[in-house]
């Protein structure tokens, strides 16, 4: 397991394969919180193969990634998100692409995350230290809250053009950004926060 200290005081990182019952070829980072006021939880993260998709259950937040899964071009990625268990307060989860270096200090990639509250966000990290809006949190009715069992499911999905990014959730596009300037050939993956347990069905680019 190689370790590297995080350059940034937001959190510690630790990068390695994951467990033999996880999916073959998948990796994680986690991004251990150091806040005092927003602890991770107990426990270590789990990422496993459950029926045709993927369960995600992380004390510390975390980016899933396959090396394999890239995408160039227009294309289209999407994944359909189950929230099995919501954190006490507002933590978000959803989709990584443009990924690059992600298991160093120099990794870099734009997340489209949704979360409980009915917000959805999209950031880009450049390396350890930065992370820039590329559409602040919004509100918006096409994300789905938890119900009373405390689950909801959301399908997301990143359409990128040739000169624009859309936003979808659910069928709706809640948002779009210019292409320039967002690198988006790279790796897709999934990123979910901490204190949350998410399932992901339908890892897909088109």
């Amino acid at each position: 397991m190689k370790r590297f200290a995080a350059v940034a005081a937001l959190a510690l990182f630790v990068v390695a394969p994951l467990l033999a019952q996880a999916p073959k070829g998948w990796m994680v980072r986690a991004d251990r919180s150091t806040s005092a006021s927003d602890p991770d939880g107990a426990g270590t993260i789990t990422f496993v193969t459950m029926g045709t998709g993927f369960h995600a259950t992380n004390p510390q937040a975390a980016v899933y990634w396959n090396p394999a899964n890239t995408a160039t071009g227009n294309y289209s990625v999407k994944g359909t998100f189950t929230l099995v268990k919501p954190s006490g307060h507002t933590n978000y989860y959803g989709l990584v692409f443009g990924g690059s270096a992600l298991e160093g200090a120099k990794q870099a990639y734009t997340y489209f995350l949704v979360a409980q509250d009915g917000t959805w966000l999209v950031k880009r990290r450049n390396g350890d230290v930065a992370t820039e809006n590329v559409l602040p949190k919004a509100a918006s009715d096409a994300v789905k809250k938890p119900g009373a069992d405390g689950k909801s499911t959301n399908e997301l999905e990143v359409r990128v053009g040739t000169d624009k990014i859309d936003y979808v959730v659910n069928g709706t596009v809640v948002g779009s950004s210019p292409k320039n300037g967002i690198t988006t050939d790279g790796v897709y993956g999934i990123r979910v926060n901490h204190l949350l347990e998410v399932h992901i069905d339908g890892l897909s680019k088109k």
